[in-house]
Formats: C-alpha cells, structure tokens, sequence
C-alpha cells in the first residue's frame, strides 16, 4: 500500500470552540489539521509550513480576517494558498465582495453545513497533492532532460559518422552548385559523380519544395540546419520523395560557405501513410455505413412493431364483430378500439412523412401572426383525454410579467393580455409542437403525476414551457433528446411506444419558425422540461392574417363547421381502385343524403360523368391503367355544360406538398389527403355548394 503523506489545513478562529468544531467536522479527511485562534498566531504557523487551504474566520480582535488575509497575500510563499472564509456576523454583501476582493476562494455562513465543507476542503487537499505531484516530477523531467542532452550530443556525433557511410550526401556552395556527391547518391539518383560536379543540384533534381526557396535558406542561415521533405527526379524520370537535411558550414571567418545535403528516400514510407489513412477513411466511412444501417435496422424493427401492434387490435375486434354478437358497451368500446389504433397508424405515418419532408427540405410553412394562447388551449384539449386516463393534472399557467419587446415591462398584478402572445409562425404546426410535447410529457409521466404549460414572456421572446414529473431524462441522453429515431430505451422490452420521430419534428418546426428549442432535466425520475423560445411580434396585429401558402381557392374554407346547408340529392361521383375506400365514401356520403356513384377507372367515372351530370368529384390519384391526374385533364377539357367546371376532390394516399401542389395544377380544387375524417369531408362538400360563386375561378391548367 503507498503511503500518502498528510498535508496541512490552517484552522483560524479566536473562539476555541469553533476551532473544535472544525476539526471533528475535518478529521475524517485525515490530514493535519493545525489550529490558531488569532491572525498572528496564524501568520507564524505559515511562516514555517506550507498549507493546503486556510479556513479564516472574519470577526477576530486585534487582527481581523480581512487584515490576516491581506498580510497572507503580501508573502511570495502564501500568495497563491486558498483561503475559505467564515463568519457568523453578517450576510453582508460589501463584507462578501471584500473577502472575494482578497483573493478568497470561498466565503461560508455559520452555521456550517458539514457535508458543504469537507467537500470544498477535499477539493483544495486533492488540488495540493497534485501540484505537489507536478512539481516532484517536473524535477525528475528537468533531470531527464539533461541527461538526455547529454547523451544526444554524444549520439549526433556517433549519428553524423553513420551518416557518412550510409546516406545520401551531397555539398552545394551558396550558389547551389555542386561541389560533392558520395556514392550513396550515385547509387539513388543515378548519376555519377564526374555527371553533376559544378551543375546546379535544384535543376538537376528538378526539386519540388515545401515552401520558397528564400524562406528555406533564410531559416538556415539563422538557424543553422533545416530539415524537411523534397520531391526529387532520378535519372530514369521516377520521382521520389526525400527525407532532406541540410546542415550550414561555416568558413573560417563564421561566413556561409556551403551547404550539406542529406537525404534518405521515404517514397514507400510515404506511399504506405497514404494507403493507410485512405484506409483509415474507408473503415470511417465503412463503421458509419453499418452504424446507420443498424440504426435503419432498429427503426424498421421498432417501425413494424408500432404498426403491427395496434393493428392486431384493430383486426382482433373487427374479426370478433364479424363473427358474434356483441352487447352495446363492449361493440361500443370495440368500436372506440379500432378507431384510437387506426388514429394512432395515421399518426405514424404523419410523423414519417414530416421527418421526410424535412429531410428534403419541402416542409412549407404558412407564417402569419399567431397568438399562442388559443393554440396552446387546443393542443390541451386534445391531449386531455390522454392525461385523465392517467390521473395527470394538467395545467396551463401564462404569465407575462416579463414581457417587454418594446422595452417595457407588463404590470405583474394586471390580467394578462392574450395579445402579448404573438409571434410570427404557422398556427397549425405551432400545434402540433405543442401537442407533440404533451403527448411526449404525459406518455413519460406516471400515473397521478403532473404536467404543466406555462407561457410567459421572456424579453423580446414568448417561452413555452412543458414540465412534467415523469421518468426524467438521463445525462448521458440529454445531447441526443432531439435526433431522429433516436430513443433512451430502445429494446424489445421497453415500456413506451413511439418511433423517436416527435421530438426530432418538435426542433426542426421551431427552428424553420425562427426559434430554439431545448430540453432541461435533473436525471432519471426527476422530471423534464421542454423549453421552446419564439421571438414576439411587438403589440397586437388584430386579426390573424391569411397566410401566403393556399390550396386552389379553397384555402379559407372553414373546414370545422361548414354552413349547415342539405345535402340531399347532391349528385357525386366517387372514383377510386380500392372497393374498401368506395364502401367507406359512399356509405359517409349516403349517410347526409347525397347521391353517390362510385367507381373503380377512370373509364367507369368517364362514363358516369356523361350519365349522371354530377354537382361533385372526388377521386383518388394512385390507379391503374390511368391516374386522377389523366382524369382531371380529361374533365377540364370538357365544355362547362357537360362538367369541365365541376368541384373536384383529390383524395388520396400521396399526402406531401408536392403532391398537393401537382394535383391543384392538375385542375383539383382540393387536395385530401388519406385518411380522411368523415366529418372533414362532409364539411369539405358542403362548403363546395355553399360557396358556388368559387366553383368557376378555378385553377388554369
């Protein structure tokens, strides 16, 4: 076992019991511990042995802390020893500054908190050991260094000799001519000796150099030697790279006479560095592959199990009702089964389709001003379900007593204005940051916890934040929160769902609006906060504006409550490949009176549009033999008494914003993508009849 020895620790105080107290509290530390009741007493003790660290008590007759430090810092020896003071009198902060002024390292308030100051004096105790380590070895390093010395001024001679014998040598005037050649560069370069004597050794070699010729003979010149790598050409053409050392001689009278030339050929050395660090790369480039073909692996795996999980649900209760008759609460509840797994599939798929359209860089935002509190209140009241389900109060607290973007704080005991809240962004993916934090938040958080939303104003920035008491995020995590597919517990035996895909969306969303995102957490089971940060537009801008992103002429339909108009008897036209969608169409249309003909090619729709003169189309993109796109042109070139101004649906599967820009120049009005809510299409048809002045201006194509 090594033996340590003990350092020292300084323990000032006039009151004895304090000094006693000290040192049961630092005894465990088992270092030596010496005490002085006044600020002489202390003085002599550093007069005569190094310390660690003083603990100076402030309140002293005579000589007080203050003055003992002072007197301390004047000594070259104790200038630089760590001085913690103590005090019991005052909180004062002129009485903190001072003894900070003094150079002290820490000033505690009486009573002391053990724990506080073993840990402060372990700090200084290690920090001594260890410079005393430094400076035993930076000793035994100085003594190295000179025995080295030594021993390499005997080996540059012995080196010089070998030199001689084995290398490549040659001596040029200042003028670079050549005024000796030994054997060894004949036998390298190919040249004998009689062949170069008196020539020019740069043009003979055609040297290529590292740097200008003048900085390399400058460098020798004061320095007295210069080494480096040169590119020479043999007789036969081959170029080679040279090891090149060239060492000044001096004539008697110490001016520059001539230059030696050694040089050793390091082309396959250098040949192998290349190889290898090509090699380096290739495995760099080969471990990042694999690294993100198994984390493709792993997302594809947990991408199955997200999918196949609810749809076993899904078809497990559907296969049930087909096959026996069940009660109204249990058809009912599965029913409410199906539907949530079905919502949750769609989410998925949304989720994948955002992180593409990031990905690619397509993701359209349409910005306008947007007041954060209604947004916050309806990403709230769609998560609430959620959190009763788990017993998690959820709360939404907004405080603008900060607010200050025009230089002016708000008064903190007066309602907050809604209005403070604005900031320039897209309301609907504003949303869904929200909502992608509560879902996040409540799905973490255990049953009975609680998450809150506070809004509030930060300077010139509006501050969401969504806390949570939940499982908490670990340290190691905290840098990898916001990548995609990306999760703290990945394996098959973990227990929360998800693809790692909504936290990812949550920072490039904030981020393309201008903002930043961050997440705060203590560690494991200690919670986590979400921080999203949104500059504020200063002062209210009334009624949001229409964004510039619109959909044909469609975009200000209000989707969530159509004009209640009936109805019956409106004449649409159903087309679509797959005979479970029609059911699906026909059976949501039917239901509010509308007269449906579904079919499955655009030869049937063609068809039925001569026959039955529709109001409505809806049709999908995606079919054989010919897509909704060659439909839709088809239509338009139709004279507008037989339909070629008819409102026309796209509904279909391909729901990215090119897609939805390609069908409105098709000649759609309405771009839907699946699936699709019954509600929002009833509500789309109905704002078709209840706006027929928008049925003629449509798109050119």
């Amino acid at each position: 076992m090594v033996f340590e020895p003990k350092v020292n620790v300084l323990l000032v105080d006039d009151h004895p019991e304090n000094l006693l107290a000290l040192e049961a509290i630092l005894d465990s530390l088992g270092q030596n511990l010496v005490k002085a009741n006044s600020g002489k007493e202390a003085l002599r003790c550093l007069l005569n042995q190094d310390f660690a660290v003083i603990l100076l008590d402030v309140q002293m007759p005579e000589m007080d802390g203050f003055e003992t430090a002072t007197l301390i810092r004047s000594r070259e020896k104790t200038r630089d020893t760590p001085i913690i003071f103590l005090t019991a009198f005052s909180t004062s902060d002129t009485l903190m500054f001072k003894g900070y002024s003094l150079g002290a390292v820490d000033y505690l308030l009486k009573p002391i908190q053990p724990e506080i100051l073993i840990s402060k004096v372990t700090v200084f105790v290690d920090l001594f050991k260890k410079t005393a380590e430094v400076k035993r070895q930076a000793a035994q390093l100085e003594a190295v260094n000179a025995e080295i010395s030594r021993q390499a001024a005997t080996l540059r001679k012995l080196a010089l000799l070998l030199d001689l014998a084995h290398d490549t040598i040659m001596v040029c005037d200042m003028s670079s001519t050549i005024i000796f050649w030994n054997n060894g560069a004949q036998q390298m370069y190919g040249w004998a000796k009689e062949d170069v004597l008196g020539k020019n050794s740069h043009l003979l070699l055609q040297t290529k150099f590292p740097q200008p010729l003048e900085d390399i003979e400058a460098e020798l010149v004061c320095e007295g030697r210069w080494e480096g790598e040169l590119v020479h050409i043999k007789r036969d053409g081959t170029p080679i790279t040279v090891a090149s050392r060239w060492a000044l001689q001096r004539d008697e009278n110490c001016l520059p006479s001539a230059i030696l030339e050694i040089n050793n050929d390091i082309s396959n050395r250098k040949q192998a560095e290349e190889e290898r660090a090509q090699l380096i790369c290739e495995q760099a480039a080969r471990q990042e592959a694999e690294a993100a073909n198994r984390m493709k692996d792993e997302f594809l795996a947990t991408l199955s199990h997200e999918l196949r999980t609810p749809l076993n649900s899904m078809l497990g209760w559907a296969r049930l009702l087909r096959t026996k008759k069940f009660d109204e609460n249990t058809t009912a509840r599965a029913l409410e089964t199906i539907e949530r797994n079905a919502s949750l599939q769609a989410q998925l798929i949304e989720d994948i389709l955002d992180v593409s359209r990031i990905i690619r860089g397509k993701l359209r935002l349409n910005l306008h001003p947007v007041n954060l509190v209604p947004v916050i209140e309806t990403a709230i009241d769609t998560v609430r379900p959620a959190a009763e389900n788990k017993a998690i109060q959820l709360e939404f607290v907004i405080d603008s007593s900060d607010y200050s973007p025009g230089g002016h704080k708000a008064p903190p005991l007066l309602p907050t204005p809604h209005s403070l809240f604005l900031v320039s962004g897209d309301s609907d993916r504003l949303q869904q940051v929200v909502w992608n934090l509560l879902t996040n938040a409540i799905k973490f958080t255990p049953k009975d916890g609680k998450v809150e939303v506070r809004l509030e104003c930060a300077g010139s920035y509006a501050q969401i934040r969504v806390s949570d008491t939940g499982i908490g995020i670990s340290k190691d995590f905290l840098p990898y929160v916001f990548d995609r597919f990306r999760q703290a517990d990945s394996t098959s035996t973990r227990s929360h769902g998800g693809l790692g895909l909504g936290l990812a969306i949550v920072r490039h969303l904030v981020e393309l609006q201008g903002g930043t995102v961050y997440v705060e957490s203590e560690g494991e089971g200690q919670g986590a906060t979400f921080i999203v940060k949104l500059l504020l537009i200063e002062g209210s801008r009334g009624t949001q504006q229409q964004g510039s992103r619109r959909e044909g002429n469609y975009a200000s339909l209000d989707l969530c409550h159509p004009r209640p108009l009936p109805l019956t008897g409106l004449r649409v036209v159903v087309v679509d490949d797959d005979i479970d969608t029609r059911d699906f169409l026909t059976t949501v249309l039917e239901q509010h009176g509308v007269k449906v003909t579904a079919v499955g090619s655009v030869c049937e729709a063609l068809v039925a549009f001569e026959q039955l003169k529709p109001d409505v189309l809806i049709s999908d993109i995606g079919m054989p033999e010919e897509d909704g796109y060659g439909l839709i042109r088809k239509v338009r070139a139709l004279e507008a008494k037989r339909g070629g101004k008819i409102p026309a649906i796209a509904l279909t599967a391909y729901a990215s914003d090119e897609e939805r820009m390609r069908s409105l120049s098709a000649g759609f009005q309405m771009h839907l993508p699946k699936p699709v809510e019954p509600a929002k299409l009833i509500a789309v048809v109905a704002n078709f009849i209840a706006n027929p002045e928008m049925n003629s201006q449509l798109p050119l194509v």
